[in-house]
């Protein structure tokens, strides 16, 4: 700390000199002191924001010193060597000693990706200039032909193929998913691009900005389960029944003072007739304002109930219609008024009535034309006229990179990632033959006392919230990216997806106590880096370990269980098939509890799931939800003629998931071999018709030719019958 910047300059250099040492043990011991300096040099610092300030000083000044390729060297050096891979495989126990040099290596890399990846207020002209330099060399294929996030990827397919097994997983997606986030960009920089992308397809704007729209939404009370509304109907009979005053929650973590998931009456009461008539008669419905209802021992409430919820002014997404809706809308208009169709026309309206013209009128007025339709239709044209239309020129933006790098072993990298969430899941089961998460975890020595075992109890399972964290950002990442970036590579992931059994593993994942997922406590704030070097460590006790953090929720599951949702959403989305399996894994009731976590955002996805399937539930299942119908109906979109509640075209429809995925299939094939296949053009190059300059081309024949070719002129030519006149006739 006390150096000038020079002296720094040249400490760092004699570093980078050293990694190159050919002694293991010395180059490990320079890596830690690296390692050391990206921590921020915690030694010598009083306080926390000592330490974060001195780790980003050092952090930029090492990759100023291209202290970053060196350590990819060394890591790709690590992931090749073979005897270590061998060893480890042939190990009975893998433990943290397998990993040491691997780990040392990921965390400096981490630090380095996370430090200059987020951008602070106060950062110089030089900063900036470096994070952008850092950003471009991350996303470019400057790693032996491929972009960095390949050769991690490389790194999970070889752990979960079993030929890696002491990898760090856990480092290593954590580093994978941060890369992706720095160099494609977060969602912010995502709907940027949409917008400037728009503009360049000359397309109406967005309507509004989603995540704004969804940043301001209110959570609702959760659906109330059968076994809650038996206990309410027997209080009603003993005559004990209380009205309960209704609370506003502004947002999860209001809740110090006590635990609303401890509250088993902290829900709406369906099919209560008392709150029904009340939302009829003009009450102000519970799932109209966010409320927490609490229990009949009345303690004192958060805020007073006499204090009055404002409704929000109107619904919070504005409708949209597709092209296709409205040419169904007429079809079927002209059908019955007219006795016949005009095809795709949305313009002619002679012989319909005039309520059909307004109706024609404000449909089109929210009519909604997406990127990804204007992709597809300029992909049928370039399949259908590739002479006229000539070469595609395609930008060569990070996504496309990214994509054409990956492309080859696709489908391995997201098996390996499912297998990874699966072994991750709080629901899974150990099997013998699944792959071993916890390497990295795991000391040499198990614990002996109970201190130690409570200790890695919380650690494990700390280790697998992480785990499915990065998994869950990072594939929902590589969907939002690739769907910006073409339609059709973010449909080849995500049938990928579904046909690795991530639609029932997404659903196995919720089928669990979502309430005590989301409220788990698998920290201990004493070791929480940097207040762990910076103050005097207390005594671990059993009690204190028990009682965890002062956190009623954990951020860490909260932020899994969303993306995993939005994932679903997102192979889902228009997808008749898919939706379909939704419904024949029974999802309803594991979605439904899944609402029970009052937070809007999460609520939002849910209701998005559950509105899909609605049609196909059953009178029945709609009739004994009314508020989650309702819910549905103020929170999510409305498509103005998508028959969502009622579901009267459901026989019109058979389910062909084959057919579905096949023609989807063919579609993703086609565009593939179009864009990425470089000998697809073969049928396209001239035919030489010149018999002597065909005859004059030079053929290379094998050297034992001369050999027999006497005995293949004599197969070939002399022994087949040629019918001269037959030629001449077929001439």
């Amino acid at each position: 700390m006390e150096l000038s910047m020079e002296e720094q300059r040249a400490y760092v250099m004699r570093l980078l000199d050293a990694l190159e040492v050919t002694d293991r043990d010395k180059r490990l011991k320079v890596a830690r002191a690296i390692l050391y300096l990206a921590q921020g040099v915690f030694d010598e610092c009083d306080t926390e924001t000592d330490v974060l300030y001195w780790s980003r000083h050092n952090v930029f000044l090492l990759y100023d010193m291209g202290i970053f390729t060196a350590l990819l060297e060394l890591l790709s050096m690590e992931i090749d060597n073979n005897q270590a891979c061998s060893s480890a495989v042939r190990k009975p126990a893998i433990s943290l000693a397998d990993s040491t040099e691997l780990r040392v290596l990921l965390s400096i890399m981490y630090l380095m990706v996370e430090t200059i990846r987020v951008e602070m207020e106060g950062d110089s002209p030089e900063r900036k200039a470096a994070r952008e330099a850092f950003k471009t060399e991350l996303g470019s294929p400057l790693y032996n032909g491929e972009p960095f996030a390949l050769l991690l990827f490389t790194m999970v397919t070889k752990f979960c193929s079993m030929n890696a097994p002491h990898f760090p997983m856990k480092k290593v997606l954590l580093l994978l998913w941060k890369t992706i986030l720095f160099t494609l960009g977060g969602f912010e920089e995502l709907q940027e691009m949409k917008v400037r992308m728009r503009e360049l397809l000359n397309l109406p704007p967005l309507p509004e900005d989603s995540i704004k729209v969804v940043r301001n939404m209110r959570a609702a009370s959760p659906p109330a389960s059968a076994m809650e509304l038996i206990e309410q109907q027997q209080q009603q009979k003993r005559g004990r029944r209380s009205r309960r005053p209704l609370v506003k929650q502004d947002s999860l973590d209001t809740y110090n003072e006590q635990d609303p998931f401890k509250n088993d009456d902290a829900r709406d009461e369906e099919d209560d007739p008392e709150d029904v008539d009340s939302g009829i008669e003009g009450e102000v419905d519970p799932l109209d304002r966010d409320v927490i209802i609490q229990p009949p021992p009345p303690p004192p409430p958060l805020r007073p109930p006499t204090e009055r919820v404002s409704f929000p002014k109107g619904l919070p997404w504005a409708p949209k219609v597709r092209e296709k809706d409205i040419e169904h809308f007429l079809e079927t208009s002209r059908n019955k008024f007219i006795g016949f169709t005009l095809g795709n026309d949305t313009d002619t309206l002679v012989g319909l009535p005039r309520p059909i013209h307004e109706s024609v009128k404000t449909l089109k007025q929210h009519k909604y034309v997406s990127i990804a339709e204007v992709q597809i239709k300029r992909e049928e044209e370039l399949q259908q006229c590739p002479m006229t239309m000539g070469e595609e020129e395609v930008e060569e933006t990070p996504a496309e990179i990214l994509y054409l790098g990956m492309l080859p072993s696709l489908s391995q990298y997201v098996i390996a990632l499912l297998k990874l969430l699966l072994a991750a899941a709080p629901t899974s089961k150990a099997k013998t033959d699944s792959i071993n998460i916890l390497a990295d975890v795991l000391p040499e020595e198990m614990p002996i006392t109970v201190l130690q075992s409570m200790k890695l109890g919380i650690d494990v399972n700390r280790h697998k919230e992480i785990i499915v964290k990065a998994t869950a950002a990072l594939l929902l990442l590589l969907l939002k990216h690739f769907k910006l970036n073409h339609i059709y590579q973010f449909e080849y992931v995500a049938q990928h997806l579904v046909f690795a059994n991530c639609i029932p593993l997404i659903l196995k994942f919720f089928n669990q106590n979502i309430m005590s997922y989301i409220s788990a406590k698998n920290s201990i704030c004493a070791l929480d880096f940097p207040h762990c070097v910076v103050h005097e460590m207390p005594e671990l006790t059993a009690e204190s370990l028990e009682a965890g953090d002062s956190n009623q929720f954990c951020w860490r599951n909260l932020f899994s269980c969303i993306n995993l949702l939005r994932i679903l959403n997102k192979i889902t989305k228009w997808k008749h098939s898919r939706t379909m399996m939704l419904v024949v894994f029974k999802s309803a009731p594991i979605l439904k509890r899944a609402l029970k976590v009052k937070q809007a955002m999460m609520q939002l996805y849910v209701l998005k799931l559950l509105k899909i399937q609605t049609k196909y539930l059953g009178r029945q299942w709609r009739k004994s939800n009314m508020k989650t119908m309702s819910a549905i109906y103020q929170k999510v979109r409305h498509r103005l003629n998508d028959d969502w509640a009622y579901g009267n075209d459901i026989d019109a429809r058979p389910w062909d998931f084959q057919a579905e995925e096949c023609a989807l299939r063919e579609s993703i094939e086609k565009f593939n071999m179009r864009r990425y296949d470089k000998n697809q053009n073969s049928e396209f190059t001239p035919v030489d018709n010149c018999l002597q300059s065909v005859l004059g081309q030079r053929v290379d024949l094998p050297e034992d030719f001369h050999y027999s070719y006497e005995m293949w002129l004599e197969r070939e030519v002399f022994s087949q019958p040629i019918q001269w006149e037959g030629l001449l006739q077929a001439q």
